[in-house]
C-alpha cells in the first residue's frame, strides 16, 4: 500500500517505513506527524483518488530530525549596469519517517505485522524442516558407516583365518616292473648254453 501526500506545497510518494525530507514543521525529534491531506491511496491493482482529497485516509509519521538542504548559489547580474550579486542559500527542512497509513478502517502497520508474524513462523518451519532433515541425514549416514565398518571387520576376519590345507592327491602306483627284453634273455641263453668244440682235419 502506498499514498500520495501534500505538505508545503509539494506532493510526495510514501510507502510504510518510508524515509524523506518535507518543508520545515514543528516539533521535535519523536513526535507523531499526521497528514491528512491525501491525494491518492493505492493497493495492488486498485486505488482511490481523491477530489482533491481521499475521505478517511490519513498518513502518520514521527520526526526524525530536523536538517537543511544543499546549499544553493543565487546570481544575479545586470548588464551595462555593473551590477552582480551572489547569494547562497540552504532551505530548512524536517526528515520524516512514515510509521503508518490509514484507509477505510484498514492499517498498513497492523497488515505488516501480519505478514511479518506470518513469515517468521514460515521461516521458523522452514529452519525446523532443515534441522529434522539434518538430523535424519545424520542418524542414516552414521548408520551405513556402522553397516560398512562392520563389512571391512568381518572380511579383515575372513583374510585372518589360515587357508584349508588341500588335500593331498593319492600316489599313483608303480607300474609292475616289465620282464626284460627277448633279445636280451636270448642272448644270455646263449652265451651260458656249452660251446661246441670245433672240428678238426682229423675228425673228417
Amino acid at each position: 500500500m502506498y499514498a500520495v501526500i501534500e505538505t508545503g506545497g509539494k506532493q510526495y510518494r510514501v510507502e510504510l517505513g518510508s524515509e524523506f525530507a518535507v518543508e520545515r514543521l514543528e516539533g521535535a525529534p519523536g513526535d507523531t506527524i499526521k497528514f491528512d491531506r491525501v491525494l491518492l491511496v493505492a493497493d495492488g491493482d486498485t486505488a482511490s483518488v481523491g477530489t482533491p482529497v481521499v475521505d478517511e485516509a490519513l498518513v502518520t509519521a514521527s520526526l526524525v530530525r530536523h536538517d537543511r538542504a544543499d546549499k544553493v548559489i543565487v546570481f544575479k547580474y545586470r548588464p551595462k549596469a555593473r551590477h552582480r550579486t551572489k547569494n547562497g542559500h540552504r532551505q530548512e527542512q524536517t526528515i520524516v519517517r512514515i510509521a503508518d497509513i490509514s484507509f477505510a478502517g484498514r492499517s498498513a502497520a497492523d497488515e505488516a505485522k501480519v505478514e511479518e508474524k506470518e513469515a517468521s513462523k514460515a521461516k521458523a518451519k522452514a529452519a525446523a524442516d532443515v534441522e529434522k532433515k539434518a538430523t535424519a541425514d545424520a542418524a542414516l549416514a552414521a548408520k551405513l558407516d556402522k553397516e560398512a565398518k562392520a563389512k571391512a571387520a568381518e572380511k579383515a576376519k575372513a583374510d585372518a583365518k589360515p587357508a584349508p590345507k588341500a588335500k593331498s592327491e593319492p600316489k599313483a602306483k608303480a607300474a609292475p616292473k616289465t620282464a626284460a627284453k627277448p633279445k636280451a634273455a636270448a642272448k644270455k641263453t646263449r652265451e651260458s648254453a656249452p660251446k661246441k668244440p670245433a672240428r678238426t682235419k682229423k675228425d673228417e
